[in-house]
């Protein structure tokens, strides 16, 4: 199968490429090599430095290509105002050119990077009146220390359960709107032009190559450059925060599942899948499986502090993964976080 990949150069992406070509897939590369996510790192060798934005004016290399896998996009929280021309602009700009483009060049099959982001807050369920949907958490209640959901009805803690894909879909940060808005434009155009697509919803990705103290760096990497620089990692809220952490070899294999499937999917078919390990841990848990793995003394510092804005709990269910597209993570986050403490990562 050739496939043109987008953001080839990343951090996944280039975890894509190396899967898909050990798959024996032929390998379009395409990366903008924005300073954000690349530094000043060279362009890779065979990569074509274009911006999917202008998808368009390029349309003549996606002739003869099976599917795309659509990775390129500024990620990070999007936390100022003024970010939101620029992730509507890369996000939401770029897929809906790249569709564009693939129509014209008569390329019917997608695998569009998404997140868990659209999901909002995860799922929680009240012991005396199930099923909730949690507003966002009062500034008084953080600042008082109280960092859980509570049920509307009688107040008591929520506990979290299992997020299926057919959630309800509640946005809360800039990049979450924008990743949110790539979805609905890729099923609008697998219906309009009678093709299909498959979303693939990561959880919290790390391993190797990762970049540095950037904002496309996740929380493990910022626990792990603390720690290199003499200081504890600092653990917001108070480290309850419930998460799925997802090795990026995982990640690759989940991709090169969903572009096999993608090719035979029935014209005008959506699909979304979460991407995880199916193991949840803590984010305190995090810093301290980051902490054993480099060896060193320094204890997590449970801060207290918050980011008006964060979710308590999200925890995907890798359930339909598993049964529709054959995928099962292989690295435990026990496993995968101490070996990331001491992996290459990207300066």
């Amino acid at each position: 199968m050739r496939v043109l990949l987008t953001g080839s150069a990343g951090f996944i992406g280039s975890a894509i490429a190396t899967a898909l070509a050990s798959s024996e897939h032929e390998v379009v590369p395409v990366d903008l090599m924005l300073p954000e996510a690349h530094g000043r790192s060279e362009v890779p060798e065979g990569t074509h430095q274009l911006d999917v934005r202008d998808a368009l004016e390029w349309v003549d290399l996606l002739r003869g290509v099976d599917a795309v896998c659509h990775q390129a996009a500024l990620v990070g929280a999007g936390v100022r105002v003024g970010d939101l021309p620029s992730y509507a602009s890369h996000n939401d700009l770029g897929t809906a050119a790249l569709l564009a483009a693939m129509h014209e060049a008569g390329v019917g099959s997608l695998v569009l990077a998404s997140s868990m982001v659209v999901y909002g807050e995860g799922r929680y369920e009240c012991p005396d009146h199930g099923h909730q949907q949690p507003p966002p958490r009062a500034i008084a209640a953080l600042d008082a220390g109280d960092f859980e959901n509570h049920c509307p009805r009688c107040g008591r803690a929520l506990t979290w359960a299992l997020v299926e894909e057919s959630a309800r879909l509640d946005p809360r940060s800039t990049y979450a709107a924008s990743k949110l808005a790539q979805e609905h434009y890729a099923a609008t155009w697998a219906r309009q032009a009678d093709s299909s697509v498959v979303s693939l919803r990561y959880h919290n990705v790390y391993g190797p190559r990762m970049p540095r103290d950037t904002p496309y760096s996740g929380v493990a990497a910022m626990f792990r450059s603390s720690i290199e620089r003499g200081r504890a990692p600092q653990v917001y809220e108070d480290g309850g925060q419930m998460r799925d952490f997802v090795h990026v070899a995982d990640v690759a294999a989940a991709n090169v599942a969903a572009l096999e499937a993608v090719v035979g999917q029935r014209a005008g078919e959506a699909t979304a899948y979460n991407v995880c390990s199916g193991e949840p841990v803590t984010i305190g848990q995090v810093a301290e499986l980051v902490v054993g793995g480099t060896g060193s003394d320094l204890a997590p510092e449970v801060t207290g502090q918050y980011r008006p804005g964060d979710v308590r709990h999200v925890v995907a269910s890798p359930a339909l993964a598993r049964e529709e597209l054959g995928f099962r993570a292989a690295v435990s986050p026990t496993e995968g976080l101490p070996a990331f403490a001491t992996a290459p990562l990207r300066d």
